[in-house]
């Protein structure tokens, strides 16, 4: 992503001075519009709350594996191994049920928790594109750079900061 906006930069420099004077740019800090933003605030809220649910049943789950691993190391020396391998057998269902329960809530990319915060995020999204374009339009802007995240400015003057033109649009706007 920095390579890509190396090469933009390179190439807005190297269309000439006229073209610079002619082009108004401004930027966004999309962070601080997602912590002011009563809907981002709210699917934030949401998406954690189902974090902590899916974690403290995993954490339930973990003190069950835990507290069954404890037993059998303490009857394992009086069990017959008919009663040792039905033990192991349930140990290692519940060690297999616990990680099948991390994948499939909490996998990089391919987790519940991934796909459900797209399905959570999407709309606030769209909404602070659709205000960000509005903004951009109104104040003849040509390029918007989001300052949060990957895409770094190494100068920006505060002129062109259109964040909280765009959090007035997000609240005045009736979007």
């Amino acid at each position: 992503m920095k390579k890509y906006f190396l090469i933009t930069v390179l190439i807005l420099s190297g269309t000439g001075f006229l073209f610079a004077q002619t082009q108004k740019i401004g930027y966004v800090n999309s962070q601080v519009i997602l912590n002011q933003m009563p809907e981002a605030i709210k699917a934030q809220g949401d998406l954690n709350a189902l974090t902590n649910a899916w974690t403290a049943h995993l954490d339930s789950m973990t003190a069950d594996y835990q507290k069954g691993l404890a037993d059998y190391q303490k009857k394992s020396t009086k069990l017959s191994d008919k009663e040792k391998l039905a033990m192991q057998q349930k140990l290692v269902s519940q060690e297999q049920a616990i990680i099948d329960y991390r994948k499939v809530k909490f996998a990089q990319g391919t987790g519940e928790i991934y796909q459900k915060q797209d399905s959570i995020f999407t709309p606030v999204k769209n909404k602070i594109y659709k205000a960000i374009q509005d903004v951009a339009k109104k104040e003849n802007m040509k390029f918007i750079f989001d300052k949060a995240g990957e895409v770094s400015l190494l100068y920006a003057d505060p002129q062109y900061d259109i964040t909280y033109k765009v959090l007035d649009r997000l609240k005045t706007g009736g979007y």
